[in-house]
């Protein structure tokens, strides 16, 4: 039952994907014998394909400061796993997260205790930790974005469906997410209680994940992981600006654009979709056209090569990553 449950979960997510994708693709109008992918490939080949590199570079940079403040918050819970192996880890699960959403935090965990014997309950906790930081950065990103282009992104932000249907669906979509916690909320009060096994389980992980989500307060030096924390939000703004460099109807956009890009891409991206897809190449090219008049087509055609490229360099960095975990794996199982 659970098997059918998540075959219907996923079928759901990838139609979404598809029908947005193919809602976005609308926006690209062609004349004559032409076609989408035409229009698409020849954007590809205008761009600049160093902007595109030193956009890939960036993004590779970030995620290693990502894995070396990992290994801070991991010291304060008795653990010190290597560099190579927490970027490793970090790697799968941004390759994870593209199949399923939000699957990667678990599966860098898994990843990092096949690798360094790190409990996953215990690393889980400081990913956690890592989630409700970056939701801080990323909240100021927009704080300023709205502060500088605030008349633009009100007006954007107006014309999207949001609370859409009415406070009768509002209410019933409450009252069917009450029931489930509550449902799933008796079902593991039941087994708490009868089961001794279940129970040391359930105490075990939680005690893991607490000492996990409690170790910012007990870091040696809070300093570099402060400081790492803004660098990595400061690369992935570099990374916006670099791809808007790249396209030669976006290259004359400045700072104020780069930060609504985003702004508008923390909504899409909050849509729990594979990568952000669909909800992304609907949200940014809306963005582009409606607040600073870049043409549709070019507008769809800038998203697409952008999530595009950053989804294709996720894929080949963390498949190597994997490759690479599974040869250190056997090494170390041959080694044992």
């Amino acid at each position: 039952m659970s098997g059918l449950r998540n075959i219907i979960q996923y079928s759901l997510i990838l139609a979404a994907t598809g029908l947005l994708i193919w809602f976005s693709l609308r926006g690209i109008q062609v004349e004559g014998d032409g076609n989408k992918w035409d229009y698409l490939v020849a954007a590809w080949k205008h761009a600049d394909k160093g902007w595109l590199l030193a956009m890939a570079a960036i993004m590779i940079l970030s995620h290693w400061l990502r894995a070396v403040r990992w290994r801070i918050l991991l010291r304060p819970v008795g653990f010190r796993p290597g560099i190579r192996d927490s970027f490793l880890s970090v790697m799968v699960g941004y390759l994870v997260n593209l199949a399923i959403p939000r699957g990667g935090e678990v599966s860098r965990c898994y990843n990092l205790y096949k690798l360094e014997k790190t409990p996953v309950e215990i690393s889980f906790g400081t990913v956690v930790v890592e989630r409700i930081v970056d939701l801080i950065c990323l909240l100021m990103l927009i704080s300023l974005a709205f502060i500088f282009e605030s008349q633009k992104l009100f007006a954007f932000v107006a014309t999207l469906p949001i609370g859409a249907g009415g406070g009768e669906s509002r209410l019933i979509a409450i009252a069917i997410v009450l029931g489930v916690i509550l449902l799933i909320s008796g079902t593991l009060y039941i087994a708490f209680k009868r089961s001794q096994r279940f129970k040391n389980f359930i105490s075990k992980t939680w005690n893991g994940f607490k000492g996990g989500l409690t170790s910012v307060f007990h870091l040696e030096n809070k300093w570099p992981f402060i400081l790492y924390s803004l660098m990595i939000w400061a690369l992935y703004f570099l990374m916006s600006y670099a791809v808007i460099r790249a396209f030669p109807s976006t290259s004359e956009l400045g700072f104020h654009a780069v930060l609504s890009l985003f702004a508008i891409g923390a909504i899409a991206m909050a849509v729990p979709l594979p990568g952000g897809a669909g909800s992304y190449h609907v949200l940014v090219p809306q963005g582009l056209f409606f607040l600073y008049g870049i043409p549709k087509a070019d507008a769809v055609a800038f998203t697409f090569i952008f999530h595009g490229w950053q989804t294709a360099v996720l894929v080949v960095v963390g498949a190597i990553s994997l490759i690479i975990t599974s040869v250190l794996i056997k090494k170390d199982s041959s080694v044992g």
